[in-house]
């Protein structure tokens, strides 16, 4: 398990959907860890509960793969390499902007592109294999394109679910998969009161001591509390504590965000670099980690909290059909995301759209793997930046 998300923390470049497509190429397409209704399911979860969405669904695969050791596993793997960097790049270890720099930059946005669009050919082929969940997916695609922000996700996967009630009932009534993770009843109810709990003590904690640590636990902490859709939804809400608070300059914040860009793995790793800058000398150390483990442990404790009271109902008839259209709508979202921001951010010429189809190629035909692919990405970037 850590390996194979070892694996992913370095390749997988683009932001959560982007993440979401190297999952599914990797652990469905190759490894075969879960099928593609059980991954679109955990999709759908992730994306409706608040937190990082794909780092929950890295963090549910491990647990339903190997229990709580696995889970901890997969996030602490994914999450490594992209928090080193930050905390490097905090300490003045980053490398000056170059030609080469961003041109590798530039290849790693075009593969994001490739990624993204072979995951919606796949889950489409999946779960959207009839008229009426086409339909719902691209309905779920126009909502999310032309109101933009976290709200309009969450309504596009509720109302895919309603409508999924009303039209999928006469479809193929045979209970879905086995989601494989356990998790008791009474271990969900704690995991939602630490949740909650978290949320009262931390500032009472942070104003009677007057701790800059404790100050950015919670900041960070109801941060990650507070966010539906993930790694770039949360940067506000970081910015308005981190500056705010007085952790960091604004300079510093953005200098930070824009070294985030260029990372592979989760964007919530930026918590790290703020961290690190809070707390003088070698105190950042300890800052980096309290900020990382403050800004993810909100949406794994949502997580587990709400798992074992799905698994109590997602048999039923009626939950099928609702899954059905929040799965379509899953697809539409994806779609949605494609386009906007990782197409119109990465392909913006005629040479970076001959890219994005290499890479597509190579993925979907060549059956390359995504490493692979992401190599040949920040090499055409840098032979762009170079011609």
């Amino acid at each position: 398990m850590f390996r194979a998300f070892l694996r992913l923390g370095v390749t997988s470049f683009g932001g959560p959907v982007a993440h979401l497509g190297f999952f599914r190429d990797d652990l469905v397409a190759r490894r075969r860890w879960v099928d593609e209704r059980t991954y679109g399911e955990l999709v759908a979860l992730g994306q409706f509960l608040p937190g990082p969405a794909s780092s929950q669904v890295g963090f549910a695969l491990g647990l339903g793969r190997a229990g709580s050791r696995g889970a901890l596993a997969a996030w602490v793997a994914f999450t490594l390499p992209s928090a080193l960097l930050m905390v490097a790049f905090a300490y003045g270890a980053a490398a000056v902007q170059t030609t080469v720099g961003a041109g590798v930059v530039t290849g790693l946005k075009v593969v994001a592109v490739a990624v993204v669009a072979h995951a919606v050919q796949g889950m489409a082929r999946t779960l959207t294999p009839d008229a009426r969940r086409a339909s719902i997916a691209v309905a779920a695609a126009l909502l999310v394109l032309l109101v933009p922000g976290p709200v309009a996700q969450v309504s596009a996967i509720v109302l895919g679910a309603l409508a999924g009630l009303l039209w999928c009932r006469s479809d193929d009534a045979s209970p879905p998969p086995s989601l494989g993770i356990t998790v008791s009843r009474r271990t969900g109810a704690l995991a939602l009161a630490l949740f909650t709990g978290l949320l009262v003590a931390l500032p009472l904690a942070a104003g009677l001591t007057g701790s800059r640590l404790l100050d950015v636990a919670d900041g960070v902490y109801r941060a990650g509390a507070l966010v539906f859709g993930g790694g770039h939804v949360v940067l506000p809400l970081l910015q308005a504590e981190a500056v705010g608070g007085g952790w960091v300059s604004a300079e510093q914040f953005l200098a930070g965000y824009g070294a985030a860009q260029a990372l592979p793995g989760p964007l919530f790793a930026f918590a790290a670099y703020l961290g690190a800058l809070a707390l003088p000398g070698a105190a950042g150390l300890l800052g980096a980690l309290v900020a990382l483990v403050a800004v993810f442990l909100p949406g794994f404790l949502v997580l587990v909290g709400v798992l074992p009271f799905w698994a109590a109902v997602r048999t039923r008839p009626a939950a099928q059909s609702g899954l059905r259209g929040a799965n379509a709508a899953v697809v539409g979202v994806l779609a949605a995301a494609l386009y906007d921001p990782v197409f119109v951010t990465a392909v913006t010429d005629g040479a970076t759209f001959g890219l994005a189809l290499l890479c597509f190629v190579l993925l979907t035909a060549w059956r390359t793997p995504p490493w692979g692919v992401v190599l040949v990405g920040a090499a055409g970037g840098v032979l762009l930046g170079v011609l």
